[in-house]
């Protein structure tokens, strides 16, 4: 009896765990396919390197404006049908990519990509923290990490794909945009930007049948389980701010997003820079996506049988301060493979961070998630700030008079120091800051 007991709760775990990992490769797809369309939209639209980071704006802003609303949503029409909607949202912004081509207008596409934001953000609202305490807290990380690797295997193929349907040619294009006249580079760029048509249109259709079928999709209730109780069997927490680990995560959470934005979202950029073609460089997002993968499925077979979900996210923000410094020092394609091995450093954060956070947040769970996923808004107010340096180092360079590829490469790679405090921050809340459970000893 209890053996079969075992197995239908094993059962039962399987098919929600394959159900959100499926939304995890939504996630990865769309959200990745910015590393191609940051280079394809500052082609397309004229952009200096900071106005083009707002299409990781654009995204990951909408986490800020929607997490708390995608709660009170959840809260009132259930996972099931938040997830269906959430799908339905992302289903409209890809369409917006339509009449965005063919006006060729910036602010046009930023809307289509803040639209699908929303959605993302519905479903990341419901996606985490489910997944989260689906099982025991100790081997959330393990859990999120399965996500993860469905998650970067869509991101990496949607690097690829996006990067063949908008990179190719982009070389050309640039060349002849240098000499062509006023009417001959419209017609240039109006052909550029029709390739995202077909590519936003099929995403759409799939979206919507996705929105269909998780519907019908078996999601059971899960509790988050409450630690600090009177001898009443009373919860001693009020209010959210009794929780400093809670806040100390959320911080650590907002600069890792945008330290994972950058290694992911540059380095397309970044290896055009140091002088590759966009034939080559568009395989390089790809690179730190597997660098991730292949961490995440370490990350599964480790936590927490071998190590401890704290040792995992220490010995991750060591790496990425480690890996930040070797880029500043370093050129070339060994510089872009320290770039992608960022891959390596960021994957276990955001599994580590989750369980950690929430630990013991009992019936504020879905509160403190909702902080958590807008913390996701460093990757829309990070990222730019690395834009702006860019521009600044080369009007400097300009101003100088130095135009040579060497000395614009090695501004380029200068602009990386702004990882390393991201990670410093992390560090702290892996080695103290989630320790923090309460402001006062009990």
């Amino acid at each position: 009896m209890s053996k079969s007991r075992k197995v239908i709760s094993k059962n039962s775990t399987l098919v929600p765990i394959t159900i959100i990992a499926g939304l995890f490769f939504i996630f990865g797809f769309v959200t990745w396919i910015n590393g191609a369309l940051i280079p394809f939209m500052k082609t397309i639209n004229e952009l200096t390197e900071a106005q083009s980071y707002w299409v990781a704006s654009a995204s990951y802003i909408s986490f800020v404006v929607m997490a708390l609303p995608a709660s009170y949503i959840l809260n009132k029409i259930g996972y099931r049908k938040g997830m269906s909607l959430g799908l339905f949202i992302m289903a409209v912004g890809a369409l917006i990519f339509i009449p965005a081509a063919e006006a060729r207008t910036y602010w046009v596409f930023l809307s289509g990509i803040f639209i699908q934001g929303v959605g993302m953000t519905l479903l990341q609202t419901a996606a985490n923290p489910y997944i989260t305490i689906l099982g025991p807290i100790e081997s959330g990380a393990k859990r999120i990490a399965i996500m993860g690797i469905a998650n970067k295997i869509a991101g990496a193929l949607g690097s690829l794909i996006f990067g063949a349907l908008l990179l190719s040619g982009i070389d050309e294009v640039k060349e002849k945009l240098g000499t062509a006249t006023v009417e001959e580079k419209g017609v240039l760029l109006d052909t550029m930007a029709d390739s995202v048509f077909m590519p936003y249109l099929v995403m759409s259709i799939v979206l919507i049948i996705l929105g269909v079928l998780i519907r019908r999709a078996p999601l059971p209730n899960v509790q988050a389980k409450e630690i600090e109780v009177t001898d009443e069997g009373k919860n001693t927490k009020t209010s959210i701010f009794q929780f400093p680990h809670l806040w100390l995560g959320v911080l650590a959470l907002f600069v890792y997003v945008g330290a994972e934005v950058i290694a992911g979202d540059t380095i397309i950029a970044y290896g055009i820079a140091l002088g590759f073609t966009g034939e080559q460089a568009k395989f390089f997002t790809t690179y730190t996506l597997m660098a991730m993968v292949a961490t995440y499925a370490l990350g599964v077979f480790l936590i927490p049988k071998y190590i401890k979900q704290t040792t995992a996210l220490k010995v991750s923000a060591t790496l990425g301060i480690v890996c930040s410094i070797c880029i500043l020092n370093t050129t070339g394609f060994t510089s872009i493979m320290f770039v992608a091995a960022l891959g390596i450093a960021n994957a276990l954060v955001w599994p580590a961070i989750w369980p950690l956070t929430l630990d013991g947040l009992g019936k504020f769970t879905k509160t403190g998630s909702a902080l958590l996923i807008m913390a996701i808004s460093g990757g829309a107010i990070i990222p730019p700030m690395y834009g702006r340096i860019v521009d600044a180092n080369k009007h400097e360079l300009m101003v100088n008079g130095v135009e040579n590829v060497d000395a614009m490469a090695t501004a380029a790679t200068s602009n990386y120091w702004i990882l390393i405090p991201c990670y410093a921050i992390v560090l702290f809340f892996a080695v103290w800051g989630h320790k923090f459970k309460s402001w006062t000893k009990s």
